[in-house]
């Protein structure tokens, strides 16, 4: 995972510096770097697929027949004429035209599959200049790219660019890409496992992929398991959605429309799952174009008509009865809503009273601010369930989601893996299905213990550099006294005492933690199926927990000592003058032992990490099942809701969460997010003073 991170890093990289010196905005860029990362795919999967076809192709009187297109239809790739292959198109030479050449790649591949890509792939590449195109076709043509066996490579780096082209202003201000988190989340609450899906405002089919990839990750094929829908007003993010899918070998029906009036009229009442991130508070909605619309719950007056402009202020309530008109009688729902739709009034109340009324309304998250790229609000995410059980028609789940988040940069935030698998063992828990929590709560003991296996040697790794850093000093320490004045050899001589002081503590520390990690480990293994079990094997973590804490600190400190003893010798004791001493040695030195050090807290953390999110569900819930926690959940009545004047704001019914004590976990959680938001502001800083600097010599030139 950590290699595709830099791979993706890379790409980005090198793609953003070549748009940076062509002086082209990120909506002009988008589309033609998608369209070649798309073919990069394309050939990948032809090659490997032809290499199969070719092995299995019946021969008869010595000859074997020719690979036709249906040859590749058949394993789910795309034919391609050689002219449309990316290896083609990086070998041509330096005089050819490249850009013409891309646009009728283009064309080949769409009269391979008209039915899902003719008109969609970007074909102005002709309008670009020749080095720059040459350089961008380069950039995905390494090596490693050109030989990734990797089926899901290719969708992965496409969904990175999506996002950072979002993230840049790409596509209509970001407006077609939902973040991965609340995407995730989503998916994760309604799990989409069957029949018709349907996204009415799909944008890029972000959905679609990641409910793709929920299904694959279960065993089954999405081919086999759902029929995606998928309805977008533009163009461009339509073109987006069906690349989308493409790139990701999966089928589906996108279309262009306006949801607002075009309706699906045999998905109404027909869909298993909905789900959607509309955009928000839209106005200017006909009501004469919706009037009597089969997909309003109010059939009689359409809320929200200006006076001044006879037309639909806010249609955010519009959307919410369109999802909910499409579900058939067992469906459920998730899709991304304003904050403030949890409590609108007048009209929107009412239309909050009828659904409630249903016994369908499942589960209202709040969502904290910076979870999308281009704006900074809060959302909510809302969930419908039309096929629950009777005995919770009349519940909804209210989760303050609000101060769970992880610090990406200083603008954006989103979920880590585990705060999303923890937030969805809320969900299981309050649907009852606490199998699925003890076996995630399980699977970060198993983590733990695996994790523990490896602490011993990254403790070691730190012996060879360290010993070479105490002999570099100690003998600078003898040599010194000729060179410069024995009141600063003794300040120097006092730092090196505390730090060998502090390896002596560090070193009987290290003992004891590998000795007890050791015996913890060899009593813990083996299966925990209850709540009980697993409690009682939490707790037995919790005395070498403050141990490797300690340790923890015993390192930095270490290394603190080490570094300010260079540092005094570099800077205080000008220890060039002795032949003992060789600057760039040590700088080496000094950067392998970090590296040691990073290491090892890492394995620490791999330890400890999976233990601190064990901390987190069993603190709320002690007995494995639901309960109320003040300031993140609760489980209301529609008696409670109707009293709270059917508002559906969780914060209004959770409370507000207590101070927590914070531990090792909390402490370097934070000094992380500081450390993130610090180097965003340091980036934003360089990126502005170039920003003057160009703006000045345009003004003076």
């Amino acid at each position: 995972m950590d290699d595709l991170k830099k791979l993706e890093d890379a790409l980005w990289e090198a793609a953003d510096r070549l748009r940076a010196n062509s002086k082209l905005n990120a909506t002009e860029y988008s589309m033609p770097v998608l369209g070649l990362i798309f073919l990069r795919h394309a050939t990948n999967r032809f090659l490997n697929v032809e290499a199969e076809v070719r092995a299995g192709l019946p021969s008869r009187g010595g000859r074997t027949r020719a690979i036709t297109a249906a040859d590749f239809n058949k394993k789910a790739a795309i034919f391609l004429p050689e002219q449309a292959t990316y290896d083609y198109l990086a070998n041509l030479p330096e005089g050819a035209d490249l850009g013409g050449a891309l646009k009728r790649a283009m064309e080949l591949v769409e009269e391979q599959v008209p039915d899902l890509l003719r008109g969609v792939l970007p074909k102005d590449y002709p309008k670009f200049d020749a080095d720059l195109l040459r350089n961008l076709v380069r950039v995905f043509n390494s090596d490693q790219l050109r030989k990734s066996t990797h089926d899901d490579l290719f969708g992965r780096i496409y969904e990175y660019f999506l996002n950072k082209f979002a993230m840049s202003g790409a596509q209509e201000g970001g407006e077609f890409f939902t973040p991965p988190s609340l995407v995730r989340t989503i998916v994760n609450f309604i799990e989409p496992t069957r029949g018709e899906v349907l996204d009415p405002a799909c944008g890029s089919a972000g959905m679609f992929v990641q409910a793709a990839h929920a299904i694959t990750a279960k065993g089954a094929s999405p081919a086999a398991s759902v029929t995606f829908h998928g309805q977008e007003k533009s163009e461009t993010n339509t073109h987006l959605a069906l690349m989308n899918l493409a790139v990701h070998g999966l089928e589906g029906e996108v279309r262009q429309g306006n949801t607002f009036y075009d309706r699906w009229p045999g998905l109404i009442g027909k869909c298993s799952f909905v789900m959607a991130n509309p955009p928000f508070n839209v106005d200017m909605v006909d009501p004469a174009k919706i009037k009597g619309d089969p997909r309003l719950v109010t059939k009689k007056k359409i809320p929200g008509i200006s006076p001044k402009t006879n037309t639909v202020s806010n249609a955010n309530y519009l959307w919410i009865q369109y999802f909910y008109a499409y579900l058939n009688e067992t469906g459920r729902a998730g899709f991304v809503m304003a904050q403030s739709a949890t409590d609108a009034g007048h009209g929107e109340k009412t239309i909050r009273k009828q659904l409630v009324a249903t016994g369908d309304l499942d589960i209202m998250v709040s969502i904290g601010t910076n979870f999308f790229y281009t704006r900074p609000l809060p959302c909510s995410l809302w969930f419908f369930d039309r096929g629950r059980p009777e005995a919770r028609r009349d519940k909804t789940l209210m989760l303050d989601a609000r101060s769970v988040y992880r610090v990406v940069s200083r603008k954006i935030r989103d979920f880590s893996d585990e705060q999303l698998a923890n937030l969805t063992a809320i969900v299981w828990l309050y649907r009852g299905e606490t199998e699925r929590y003890l076996e995630l709560v399980g699977r970060y003991l198993s983590e733990s213990v695996a994790a523990s296996t490896e602490l011993g040697a990254k403790l070691a790794s730190m012996d060879g550099p360290s010993a070479a850093l105490t002999n570099a000093l100690d003998d600078l320490a003898g040599d010194l006294p000729s060179v410069v004045e024995a009141a600063d050899v003794d300040a120097f001589s006092a730092v090196l005492k505390e730090r060998a002081d502090a390896i002596k503590s560090l070193d009987s520390a290290r003992a004891n933690v590998v000795a007890d990690v050791t015996v913890w480990r060899k009593r813990e293994t083996g299966p925990a199926p209850t709540n009980d079990a697993q409690c009682a094997r939490h707790d037995t973590f919790h005395p070498l927990a403050e141990r490797v804490a300690a340790l923890r600190r015993q390192i930095n400190e270490v290394q603190k000592l080490t570094t300010r003893a260079a540092d005094i010798a570099r800077r205080d004791l000008k220890a060039a003058r002795s032949k003992a001493w060789d600057n760039k040695v040590t700088r080496q030195r000094l950067d392998v032992l970090n590296s040691a050090r990073h290491a090892v807290l890492e394995a620490i953390r791999a330890v400890t990490y999976p233990m601190a999110q064990v901390t987190w569900l069993q603190s709320r819930f002690p007995d494995g099942r639901f309960a109320e926690v003040p300031g993140l959940c609760k489980v209301v009545t529609s008696e409670v809701i109707a009293e709270q004047d059917y508002s559906l704001t969780p914060g209004r019914y959770v409370g507000v969460t207590p101070p927590e004590p914070e531990d090792e976990e909390h402490v370097e959680e934070r000094l992380r997010q500081i450390h993130v938001e610090l180097a965003s502001l340091n980036e934003e800083a360089v990126l502005l003073a170039k920003a003057i600097a160009t703006n000045f010599e345009e003004l003076v030139g």
